[in-house]
């Protein structure tokens, strides 16, 4: 679910100590990340585009650990400047983390976590909201990740909100976004916060990007179960679920196939997805919803059926607010990309949710039916009798 920005409650205002500068900014960077997302906060905060109109930062380039740092593509980096460095930073980006089944290092958490209590704004790019979560910064509070990682991330760390939906989550003091270009989307926003809309515009034209996305990391997601699932006794009632899209069941369903309670069945289901299992369920709909939009002829009220929504109504509100769409714009703009006289095979016409090629992600929606994307985003829980899924009272 989006809400505005007003809706939710700001940051305690904390003040920078004395030895810290707003305009600085460190970059905390580790052996084994990812040189994409590692070059990001480089290239937004470390080159002087003063001339275009974009304030300047002073960039501090930091090692998290001892070096050489080796990267992608076997490429070895050397930081100017160790952890000692940070201590200046006003702003403090973790653009990635090697690996999220192992832990950082206990010295650059310590050199974060006395940052924040300094006042410093706190960055997290893709999995470097992996180390913020470990570094116990994200505890109470709304974050996201790369989509395929959330999952991990909210069973690692349950008191973490994590909201796989986001592209990214400005919490303040603390910040964190999806995967890769979600990174530029966040770095954008925080010269936004920093300058104002015209800076940051002046950037977005420098680096060719949209100076702001609308929607989320929705379109994105893949069906296929995280990797964590597998061996759990959830794995098969899950895989139930996709494949059984096209009928019409609710989540008390699920807790009895899974011979639970409701209510052991939501906890035990949130530990292993990141999601409660109500709005997890309407999100696969949707996603079933775009797959019949994008490769049949069926009419949006057919695919409703076939996605296992009591109404058309019901469809379209739960896809609009997901995608920023209704599902007839939605074709519309995916097949006004796709070349001429292109067919994609028809699914299995009993609707089954079965695994289709990979198509490109959809065409940019037009301007009219987007809707305006959020920056500072809490994760709500969909309420109980939330409309479009069968079994909840308020379905139409």
């Amino acid at each position: 679910m989006s809400h505005d920005s007003t809706a939710a409650p700001e940051a305690a205002a904390r003040k920078l100590s004395g030895r810290r500068r707003k305009e600085i900014v460190a970059v905390l960077l580790f052996s084994g990340g990812p040189i994409f997302e590692s070059s990001i906060p480089l290239s937004v905060f470390g080159i002087d585009r003063q001339d275009a109109g974009v304030p300047r930062y002073r960039l501090l380039v930091c090692a998290g650990e001892e070096g050489p740092l080796r990267t992608t593509g076997g490429l070895e980096l050397t930081a100017p400047q160790g952890l000692e460095a940070i201590s200046r930073a006003g702003t403090v980006v973790v653009p990635a983390w090697r690996s999220i089944t192992s832990p950082p290092p206990e010295e650059a958490l310590d050199a974060l976590r006395r940052a924040h209590e300094e006042g410093a704004r706190i960055v997290g790019l893709c999995t470097g909201a992996f180390v913020l979560a470990a570094a116990g910064l994200l505890d109470g509070r709304p974050a996201t990740t790369h989509w395929m990682y959330a999952p991990t991330l909210a069973k690692r760390y349950p008191s973490v909100h994590v909201d796989p939906r986001e592209l990214f989550v400005d919490d303040g003091d603390v910040l964190t976004s999806a995967g890769t270009a979600a990174g530029i989307d966040l770095c954008l926003h925080i010269v936004r916060t920093d300058h104002g809309n015209e800076a940051a515009g002046a950037l977005a034209r420098r680096l060719v990007v949209p100076p702001r996305r609308s929607g989320g990391q929705e379109r994105y997601l893949d069906r296929s179960l995280p990797e964590e699932i597998g061996a759990d006794p959830l794995a098969e009632v899950v895989a139930w679920a996709l494949e059984h899209l096209h009928e019409q069941f609710d989540v008390e369903t699920l807790a009895a196939r899974a011979y639970m309670s409701r209510r052991t069945f939501d906890r035990r289901f949130r530990s292993l997805t990141g999601s409660a299992p109500l709005q997890w369920l309407i999100t696969q709909r949707v996603l079933q919803a775009q797959r019949l939009l994008e490769t049949s002829d069926y009419s949006v009220d057919e695919v409703a059926g076939r996605c296992g929504f009591r109404s058309p109504v019901a469809l379209r509100g739960h896809f609009r607010r997901q995608l920023g769409s209704s599902p007839a714009a939605y074709r519309a703009a995916y097949r006004a990309r796709r070349p001429q006289g292109e067919r994609r095979p028809d699914p299995d016409p009993a609707g089954a949710a079965r695994p289709l090629p990979p198509s490109d992600p959809p065409a940019a929606l037009p301007a009219e039916t987007a809707v305006p994307f959020q920056t500072r985003r809490t994760p709500t829980p969909m309420p109980a009798g939330a409309a479009g899924v069968p079994g909840q009272r308020s379905a139409p």
